[in-house]
This record gives C-alpha cells, structure tokens and sequence, in this order.
C-alpha cells in the first residue's frame, strides 16, 4: 500500500502549490449498502459523461452497490479481453484507450469500469478491494466464457483477487502493478491495525476541498506527468477533467487516498498465489516500485518484460512494444 500512497502524499503537497488551492463543490452522492455481488440486466442511464472508448457502453447491476458500466466490442473471434484500468483520483476506462484501439475489431473486446469511477455509479457507500473484485467477477459471469484480463496498476490488485476467485479468468497481464514493491512500516502498518479507517475519517472531513484541488487542471496534469516519459497524453487531460466533475466523484478516490483500496502485502495475499499464466510489464514507476517482482518472476507461471524508456502508462508512449509483448503472451497461454 505505500508504494503509492507515500508519493501521493507528497505530490498531494507539491499540487496544492500548483493548483493555487483552488476548491469547487461537488455534488453530493446517495448512500447505499455494500452488499455481495449479483449480476442481473440493467438499462442504460442518462449520462452527461462521454463515452471513454468506441463500443457500446453497457450497464452490470451489482445489489447494494448500483450499476458498473463496461463498454463492449463483441466482433471478431478468440477469448475475450477485458481491460481495467487504474485507480485515482480520475481513474477511467480511458487510460485503456490505446489498447482498446489497437484490439477493437481482432477479438471480443471490454473495458470495465470500476464501481465509482468512470460511467459506473458513484454512491456515497465503503469502498473496498473485494466490492472492486466482484464487479469483475461479475463481468466475467455475464460473458459466460473464459477471458484475459489486463490490469493497470492498482487495477492489477483487484485482477488479482478476481482471478483467484474465477477460474474462467484464463490468463492476467498486469501493467506497472502496484503490491511488488517490500512491505514497510508506518502507513502500511496503520492500514493493517485499523484498515486506512481512521486516514479515511480524516480525509472525509475536509473531502469537498481535497477532492476539488485534486480535479484542477493543474493537480491533473502534474499526476500524469509523473506517468509519462514525454508529454503527457492531451485526451487523457481532457477526460480526466470530464470523469472529475461528475456527481460522487470524489467518493472512491478518498478510499484510494486513504489506502484503503489497498491490500496491505499483495504480493504475499494475492500474488503469490495465482496459478494462471501472467505477464507483468513494466520499467519506472513514480508511484509503484518492483522489488519483489524477481521473486514473482520465478514462479513457472509468471514472466516479465520490461518496457524500457517509460514510466507507468507505457501503452500510451511504446504501444508497438507492449502489444507485441501481449501477443507473445497470448499466443503461448492458448
């Protein structure tokens, strides 16, 4: 969990500089419980938010949560692919645009959103990594079929736990992962005695003002570019900003802030214990470090390749490279 949450906190600092401490309000959400997850048909919503990706945008209902939105491009042939994205204070299926570009049309193709970010709705509930898991699962019982699943950063987490609960999860290829890093003290610590609890308590109090600072052009583009080697990707800036400023947007990001999205050792937890063939990609990361990923890369199941000359979104800057590497994965996990 510190692997990002300490670099965020300082760059939290360094954005508020750049943000001029400038603050909106938010719109509030509606509380609902968290309950587990069921899927069943749902009927599109009025949305004022763009489609982040070409294909139909379609709607999973979770019971206790709400809808969980995937966008879906069923033509032509193979396993299904599901892209996820990270998670952050913008987090979006369009920070999977570039894969979804390059796959749309060569095989059945979803993007899904993750329960409070993106299209997917966004009450005011307890935020968690298994309510993140089970929209997946959920996802992949409503196609009925094996699948591979891609995971950016924290996203790879909740890829994860789904795949150790879904064995039609045939295959996970994991994009700068956060968990390989070595567990510390202090933080992580503090998310194990009381689960990020009493940060969240903290951070919910002066929520509307921290929420609006991280949603400023500004805070946005200095967060990215953290993530980029060259210039930092203009569409993304653009729907970062749109995805931000729709209603309960600040609710799943100050559970992320907080570390409570977070599983405490990831690699011990989750990691460790996956079967299924993964690849993990990866080079420099601002927010996530990979020591442990040699001890990852040994298992029989498990390779990496590094991505050189890219920080954590290397599909957007070497696209050519990370997709010759997942076609090299897929073609011998068939």
């Amino acid at each position: 969990m510190s692997d990002l949450i300490r670099p965020l906190t300082t760059a939290l600092a360094a954005a508020a500089l750049l943000a001029g401490g400038a603050v909106a309000q938010t719109e509030p959400a509606q509380a609902a419980p968290a309950q587990p997850a069921q899927v069943t048909a749902a009927s599109a919503p009025t949305l004022s938010l763009s489609p982040a990706v070409s294909g139909e945008r379609r709607f999973l209902t979770l019971p206790g949560f709400g809808r969980v939105a995937y966008y879906a491009d069923p033509r032509g042939t193979g396993r299904p692919l599901i892209l996820t994205h990270s998670v952050n204070a913008a987090a979006s299926a369009y920070e999977m645009k570039p894969l979804w570009d390059a796959y749309a049309g060569t095989r059945p193709l979803y993007a899904l959103e993750w329960p409070g970010f993106g299209s997917s709705d966004r009450p005011d509930i307890a935020y968690t990594p298994e309510l993140m898991a089970s929209a997946l699962t959920a996802l992949v019982a409503e196609l009925g079929q094996e699948v591979d699943v891609v995971g950016l950063s924290l996203g790879s987490e909740f890829a994860a736990r789904a795949a150790l609960a879904e064995p039609r999860i045939r295959t996970l290829a994991l994009i700068s992962p956060s968990g390989l890093g070595e567990p510390r003290n202090g933080t992580q610590e503090a998310s194990e005695r009381d689960g990020g609890t009493r940060l969240y308590r903290t951070l919910d109090a002066v929520g509307t003002p921290l929420y609006a600072l991280l949603r400023t052009r500004p805070s946005i583009e200095y967060f990215l570019s953290r993530s980029f080697r060259g210039p930092v990707n203009e569409g993304l800036v653009a729907y970062s900003l749109e995805t931000t400023r729709q209603p309960g947007a600040k609710n799943a990001p100050l559970y992320f802030i907080s570390g409570v999205l977070f599983t405490p050792d990831a690699y011990r937890d989750l990691y460790s214990k996956l079967g299924v063939p993964v690849t993990v990609l990866y080079d420099q990361d601002g927010f996530v470090s990979f020591e442990r990923l040699p001890l990852f890369d040994a298992q029989p199941n498990v390779t990496a390749v590094r991505i050189e000359g890219t920080d954590g979104l290397p599909h957007f800057e070497k696209l050519p490279e990370v997709r010759a590497a997942l076609d090299a994965f897929w073609a011998v996990t068939r």
